[in-house]
């Protein structure tokens, strides 16, 4: 099956590095900026994964506050890196797919800076051909536009391609693509 691979699309929260505590502890800052205090029980089983937009209603967030909370949160990001674990096997597999010449493209609906500060950090930043975040496409996972989007910017069919993924959204969005899909527990 592999040798009909030529695309590798990976998700990152969750899946290439497990951010769920420096997610929650810079959105519970950012929240308490305005008063708002989350769980964290809530927010790591129902909001991680999930974009922004989606979520931060979820956890009391009013409409008008939303992108003032976001820009706030990335602003603390970087203050949690350290609580940031890396799958490293999964890494493993991108580097053993690279040297088969697989392309590798990180899909995520984290904000570009911060994903970006996560693979400079990480020493990662050569790993992926492409990297899409947040700002790239319109509609978000669940809808599949990220990966289509990274497919065609490949001109790689779906059935050429694997997507590793672990959130209930990203999953939905990847089996839409029509690729091949491999869920990634919780490491």
């Amino acid at each position: 099956m592999m040798n009909d691979i030529t695309l590798a699309l990976f998700d990152m929260d969750g899946t290439l590095f497990n951010t769920g505590e420096a997610n929650f502890l810079s959105y519970e800052k950012a929240c308490a900026e305005h008063g708002i205090k989350i769980d964290r029980g809530f927010f790591l089983s129902e909001c991680y994964g999930r974009n922004y937009r989606d979520f931060l209603p979820d956890l009391g967030v009013p409409e008008e506050l939303i992108e003032d909370i976001h820009d706030i949160k990335v602003v603390y990001y970087n203050d949690h890196l350290d609580e940031i674990k890396v799958n490293e096997r999964l890494f493993s597999l991108i580097r053993c797919l690279r040297r088969d010449n697989v392309k590798t493209a990180l899909v995520t609906t984290a904000s570009r800076s911060n994903t970006l500060e996560i693979l400079r950090v990480f020493g990662c930043e050569d790993m992926f051909d492409l990297v899409m975040t947040q700002a790239d496409c319109e509609r978000q996972k669940p809808a599949p536009d990220c990966y289509l989007a990274a497919m065609g910017h490949f001109g790689a069919d779906p059935s050429e391609c694997i997507i590793f993924e672990d959130a209930d959204v990203g999953l939905a969005a990847a089996r839409a693509s029509g690729a091949a899909v491999y869920k990634v527990e919780m490491f």
